[in-house]
This record gives C-alpha cells, sequence and structure tokens, in this order.
C-alpha cells in the first residue's frame, strides 16, 4: 500500500465489512476451516511472511471478533518479503492488534497493519510503546539509507509522519490487569510479564468459553537486569509457542554466574595485554544486559574500574528508555541508571557523535549479528578483527549468514568478508561467544507446555530443526493434544 492509499485511508475509512464466519475460511485463497469445528470457536491463521522466525504476525478469530497477534518485519529480507501477509486480511476487518514486545520482529511492520485496518485497537505495555516508536523511527532512517545505498524504490516503507499518526492509537495496559480487546466486551486479555527484554508480555485471550495462551518471545531465567517470566499455570485450550532455540543443547555445567565470569576473564585479559573489547549487541534487551554485567564486573574488581566504556547510536536512545523506567519497571537492580550511575562514553557531539577508537576500551555496539554500516561493523572492520591484542565476544544470537555469523565460524588467519563494499579483513583477534540467550531453553518451555497440557498446540517463531524438536518432545510427552507447525495461510480450529 503507497503513501497515498495509506492516507486515503486514514482521512476516509472504507466502511466496515460484514463479519465473516470463522468457519468460512476467510476471505483470501488457501486451504478451509476445520472440518467439525465447534459452533463459535476460534481459530488460528499464522500471516507470516516465511514458516521460520521473521516477520511474526498470527490472527486469531473469535465468532465476534478478529485479532492480529504482533506485526514484525523479517530481518533477512527486503521490501514486501520482510511483510506479513496482511494481504490475508483484507481492509478494516481486523479490531484489535497485540504487540508483545518491542524487537524488530514483532513490532516492525506495525505501521502497515494500522494504515489498512484504521478502526484497530493497538495494545501493548507502555515500556513496549516508548521502545517500540523509538525503534520504527530508526528503522525509517535505515529504510532511508537502503533506498540509496540498494536501490530500494519501495523503500521506505512507512515514514516517520505515519508513525506520529498512529502514537494515539497505542492503547497501553499494565502487566496482569484483564481488559477488553473489542469494545462489545466478548473477548478478554490478560498480558503477563514474559522476561524477555523490558516491557515483553506473554497474552491470555478467552472468548467462545476457550482460552489461548500466546507466549511471544519467552525467557524463564533471571539476567542481569531482566528478570525472568511470570507466565501463568492455568489451563488453556489451546497455546501459541515461540521454539527459538529447540535445536540448541546447552552444556550442562551451564550456570549463569559462571558464564558471567568467564566474559569478565576475557575483558581483564584483553584489557591487560593493552587491548580493546568490542561486544556487538541488539539495541534493545542486550545492550543493557551487557552493561549491568560490565558495571558488576567494575564494582567486583573483575576488570579495571578505570576502563572507559563507549555506547552509540540507537542504544544510547533505548538505554535511556530502560532508565525511565528504573524506579517502576519488573527488574533486577531496581533503581539504577545506566546513563547516570556509570560512567559511558556516548561519542563526541562535536563530532557528530562519532567514537573515538582507543586501547584499552570496552565497546558496547550495535547491531548485535554485526550487519554492514552498522557500528559494531565498521569497528571491527577498520581496526579491531586483525589486531591479536583485542577481543571480539558476543553476547547474543548471530545468523551464520551475517558478518557476526560468519566471524563466529572464522579461524584465526581466515579472512572474514564484513562488507561486500570493502575487502575481506583477517581474524587475528581474541573471540569468543557467551550463552547469554533472552529466550527460554527447549527443556523450560517444553516442561511449561506440558504443565499446561493444552488440546491444541502450534510452534512458531523457530527454524524447522527447532521446531521439530519440539514436535519429537510434546508428542511423546503429551500424546492426547494436536500439535501443529502452522504454514502460512492455512486455518485451524482451537
Amino acid at each position: 500500500m503507497d503513501q497515498r492509499t495509506r492516507a486515503h485511508y486514514t482521512r476516509n475509512p472504507p466502511p466496515r465489512q460484514p463479519r465473516i464466519s470463522p468457519l468460512s475460511g476467510l476471505t483470501e485463497p488457501g486451504p478451509p476451516a476445520t472440518v467439525g469445528l465447534r459452533p463459535h470457536s476460534m481459530i488460528f491463521k499464522s500471516l507470516c511472511r516465511h514458516a521460520e522466525i521473521g516477520a511474526n504476525s498470527y490472527l486469531l478469530e473469535t465468532s465476534s471478533a478478529r485479532i492480529v497477534l504482533d506485526a514484525g518485519m523479517h530481518p533477512k529480507h527486503e521490501g514486501q518479503e520482510a511483510v506479513p501477509h496482511f494481504e490475508m486480511l483484507g481492509d478494516d476487518t481486523v479490531d484489535a492488534a497485540v504487540v508483545t514486545h518491542a524487537h524488530l520482529d514483532h513490532i516492525g511492520t506495525l505501521p502497515l497493519l494500522t494504515a489498512s485496518q484504521p478502526r484497530a485497537r493497538v495494545f501493548l505495555t507502555q515500556e513496549t510503546a516508548d521502545l517500540g516508536l523509538a525503534l520504527l523511527h530508526n528503522s525509517v532512517n535505515v529504510m532511508q539509507s537502503k533506498r540509496i545505498e540498494l536501490g530500494l524504490t519501495e523503500y521506505p516503507l512507512f515514514h516517520h509522519r505515519d508513525l506520529d499518526g498512529i502514537v494515539h492509537r497505542l492503547e497501553r495496559r499494565g502487566i496482569g490487569r484483564p481488559f477488553d480487546l473489542d469494545p462489545a466486551g466478548t473477548v478478554r486479555a490478560t498480558f503477563h510479564d514474559a522476561g524477555h527484554i523490558l516491557g515483553s508480555a506473554a497474552i491470555t485471550i478467552e472468548a467462545d468459553g476457550s482460552r489461548v495462551l500466546y507466549t511471544g518471545d519467552v525467557n524463564f531465567e533471571d539476567a542481569t537486569v531482566q528478570k525472568g517470566a511470570m507466565l501463568p499455570f492455568d489451563p488453556v485450550d489451546a497455546i501459541i509457542v515461540e521454539t527459538t532455540r529447540g535445536d540448541y543443547v546447552r552444556r550442562p555445567d551451564y550456570t549463569r554466574a559462571s558464564e558471567e565470569d568467564a566474559l569478565a576473564e576475557c575483558i581483564a585479559r584483553v584489557l591487560a595485554r593493552k587491548g580493546s573489547v568490542l561486544i556487538p549487541v541488539f539495541a534493545i534487551g542486550k545492550t543493557q544486559e551487557a552493561l549491568a554485567m560490565i558495571h558488576r564486573f567494575k564494582q567486583d574488581r573483575l576488570i579495571p574500574r578505570k576502563a572507559p566504556v563507549y555506547i552509540g547510536g540507537l542504544s544510547t536512545k533505548m538505554t535511556h528508555i530502560y532508565d525511565n523506567f528504573s524506579e517502576v519497571s519488573r527488574r533486577r537492580l531496581p533503581g539504577f541508571d545506566f546513563l547516570t550511575d556509570m560512567e559511558i562514553s556516548t561519542g563526541d557531539r562535536r563530532r557528530g557523535g562519532s567514537i573515538p577508537f582507543t586501547n584499552g576500551a570496552i565497546y558496547v555496539l550495535s547491531s548485535g549479528m554485526m550487519t554492514e554500516k552498522t557500528a559494531s561493523n565498521t569497528f571491527a572492520r577498520l581496526g579491531v578483527l586483525e589486531n591479536k591484542r583485542h577481543g571480539l565476544f558476543f553476547v547474543g544470537y548471530t545468523d551464520p549468514e551475517s558478518p557476526g555469523g560468519r566471524i563466529r565460524a572464522a579461524q584465526p588467519g581466515d579472512p572474514v568478508l564484513l562488507d561486500p563494499a570493502h575487502p575481506p579483513v583477517t581474524l587475528r583477534c581474541e573471540t569468543r561467544g557467551f550463552d547469554f540467550s533472552g529466550h527460554a531453553t527447549r527443556e523450560a518451555i517444553a516442561d511449561y507446555v506440558c504443565r499446561l497440557a493444552p488440546r491444541k498446540i502450534f510452534l512458531v517463531h523457530g527454524d524447522a530443526p527447532a521446531t521439530a524438536w519440539f514436535r519429537n518432545e510434546l508428542s511423546t510427552r503429551l500424546p492426547d493434544s494436536k500439535i501443529t507447525i502452522p504454514v502460512p495461510g492455512e486455518v485451524h480450529g482451537i
């Protein structure tokens, strides 16, 4: 939908289309609804562009309302390939949208959804609203750059003015406080703390005598800042559950404390040899977790207290937002403000915000996957990677095809392509990856699902090996449950 069309919808919303029965299979082409559904039962449909981690979005339809769960943008694709199948919805047919948290793969196409669904109410937590708007404004800037650099004339998919126009449609709701998703009060919902990042929420939805739980991204373990999830144990008829780490086997002796101590040892070793440390991070979540760990390392004298710490760009803005909620969010280190209680440098504003590269410093820079043209990629390419004194330490996931993934797969002395516009760089610095995932282990999620023992289980947000593990595990432990890996466009009864 182009800008002119979106503007038209905003000024002149089309007439409300007649309610479509959940038994109709919806209006777009695709498989018919499941035969034998109970009258007025809910239906579930994946709107994802691909059946994997990416542009997460799902439709839940009751006898009286249609609700979209998340509106993500796929980080590995461009243009329409990065957008969910919103065309399956039809224009102005959605009553409400729910955003579980502020990562791009869950909120990145919200402006496109709201443009085609002018009457849909958007529900999210206050923290997700603040983080999400900042992220979406940054996404506009990124798409504008890609329009020039990659010749993608369809970019940006939305503009800053579109974001300003949807602010009034964002309805903030607190954790654990039930609310209605539709004006008639036929669909009741409750947010639950998902433990993934600031403001992340799972949601229980009750309608037509059925209860559905959508986990979003969830983590049951306490991290340095983020406390673990507090999900309900009330029975549900269906669960829509993430499977991100289904193909990851954590070593038996793992503890969070020992993993943090190992990172501290690596940082101390690099600083002792007069090198610098680069830690690639995602702006939301991983930046703040890394900073909290570094703060503890300094307080416990595991690393030099005077070692300068640099962050920059979007990470600074997101850290400001984290600090805004330091007194009111459910978190560890209550009341701790990163930008006032730590000595952090954010670049020299007189030089346009540039971050100087010096020896003996710690650089916590985005992006986490070291995407081309980002600060972490530039620092690695211009000095860190080829110098054996320096250290490059990963604290989050990196796609194998990303620059960060290529570094992790390389051996010392290998040339690594960081940016196609520049020659490969030889890997000589110390590298290591650490397990500080914001996602629950597969065992923890499987145990939770088995405790609920729902009739229907929908496995989402996972690559094929991950969903396959969950299907096998849950089929054995819950033989009476129907387990589905939803194909985009298929309709399933609850």
